[in-house]
């Protein structure tokens, strides 16, 4: 399985075999089960945890015990809570696996040294670190400017895999709105591609 993300690897960076060797050694392979928990809030995040297969999400309580989501985790994505590994303080967010999924995990200490021995490798988590948070500034601004249908429309292209594959209230969460909005748009938006006139 390390070469799903060996090939995923190469793609963003000019890497020796004997660096991918080196970034393999400390590499652990997990598989989890569906609903399975890779972080509960209140424990700290101390991983970096790229995911070869299946589909997870990372998720927050509020005050009155409802839960949002916050993102979904696919194929060749990251799931990480950077507040916590950053700051080695207790994570408010949960990470659950929504299908059999397998991830490859590399502990903080290990992430690190890899970091500082293997310069085009810092260069790739620098321009991922860059580009998560170009996409999260993305999604904030379409939260708070977007209508609903324009965030269910960007939600297929961003997420294509996952639509079908997750509870529709796990869907609502992200876009922000109620699963009855949410299914009032599908079923709009099936009716308009049915018959473009309508």
């Amino acid at each position: 399985m390390f070469e799903v993300f060996e090939k995923y690897l190469r793609e963003f960076a000019d890497i020796s075999d004997e660096e991918i060797d080196q970034i393999k050694k400390v590499a652990q392979i997990k598989n989890i089960r569906k609903w399975q928990s890779v972080l509960h809030d209140g424990e700290v995040w101390r991983s970096m945890c790229f995911i070869a297969s299946g589909c997870c999400r990372l998720y927050r309580y509020d005050k009155n015990g409802t839960d949002h989501t916050v993102r979904f985790g696919v194929e060749h994505w990251w799931m990480t809570d950077p507040e916590s590994y950053n700051h080695g303080t207790p994570s408010e967010y949960n990470i659950e696996a929504l299908s059999a999924s397998t991830v490859i995990v590399w502990n903080k200490e290990d992430w690190e040294k890899l970091l500082t021995a293997i310069p085009p490798f810092k260069l790739f988590y620098d321009r991922l670190n860059a580009k998560a948070f170009e996409t999260s500034q993305q999604r904030i601004f379409s939260l708070i400017s977007s209508p609903a249908e324009e965030r269910y429309l960007e939600f297929q292209k961003t997420y294509p895999k996952v639509f079908n594959k997750v509870p529709l209230h796990m869907v609502a969460s992200y876009l922000g709105i109620s699963r009855e909005t949410l299914s009032r748009i599908r079923k709009d938006f099936v009716k308009r591609t049915k018959n473009p006139s309508v």
